[in-house]
């Protein structure tokens, strides 16, 4: 049987209808699948230096660098004292005997090296912007012979007393220094680059401010460290001595 005319013309109209809407759709994406956009990169493929920042820095450095409970990053004294490789390092190995992690992979961290760059170079940029420690003899990052603890008292005395109290056990104006949970979360670079850089974030000045036209030399430093780190317990928090302890053990 022969179809009809009519038949064969809503034939040829539906084919060509249906290769139109086709050759329409041929760009579009069906229905429910993700773009490249909507994928969320995995973490070894962040390069963002905002995102790294929040993502693993802010919680204790604080939101643009401005401190929380560790050291504010954005200040420029810290990186005019603190080279590319000491932040590169302490970023990715962290720092003994405080909280500082360790991010890299390679020492059980999340973060690649290119990540760990990406951060350094990205806080540089923002935060080592000041020229007002320029033609200052600034005390160096790290130590160059050990202090005197002796004679770091007196630094104390002349320096530090009149915020943290004659013992370091604070005042109105400034906290305890010598209190063994402190001194227990933070290691001896930690405390001289204090000493060194200040807390902004919290009022303390740096190197240069504790006395009026009077800034701290750099043996001054090592040796008010030196005091601060012979008030340190080795077992901090301990409820009673150690022999008390044998004796309750026996």
């Amino acid at each position: 049987m022969r179809a009809s005319s009519v038949q064969i013309g809503r034939c040829i109209v539906g084919g060509t209808l249906s290769a139109m809407i086709l050759l329409l759709c041929a760009g579009c994406k069906p229905p429910g699948k993700p773009t490249a956009a909507d994928i969320e990169p995995r973490p070894e493929e962040v390069y963002d230096f905002a995102t790294l920042y929040k993502q693993n820095c802010a919680g204790c450095h604080g939101q643009e660098g401005k401190g929380n409970p560790a050291l504010p990053l954005a200040n420029p004294v810290y990186w005019s004292v603190a080279s590319d490789d000491t932040v590169r390092r302490v970023t990715a190995t962290g720092v003994r005997g405080s909280l500082m992690p360790a991010f890299a992979k390679s020492a059980g961290g999340t973060l690649t090296d290119q990540q760990i760059e990406i951060l350094v170079r990205g806080m540089r940029t923002r935060w080592a912007t000041s020229r007002d420690v320029l033609g200052r003899s600034l005390p160096p990052y790290r130590a160059d012979e050990p202090g005197d603890p002796k004679r770091g008292a007196g630094t104390y005395a002349v320096f530090c007393a009149q915020c943290h109290g004659p013992e370091g056990k604070g005042t109105k104006k400034g906290s305890s220094v010598v209190d063994d949970s402190f001194l227990a979360l933070v290691s001896d670079q930690a405390l001289r680059t204090t000493v060194i850089a200040g807390r902004p974030d919290l009022g303390h000045p740096d190197w240069r401010g504790y006395l009026p036209n009077r800034p701290m030399s750099a043996q001054e430093v090592t040796d008010v460290v030196a005091w601060l780190v012979g008030h340190r317990k080795a077992n901090p928090g301990q409820p009673y001595p150690n022999d008390d302890l044998t004796q309750l053990k026996n």
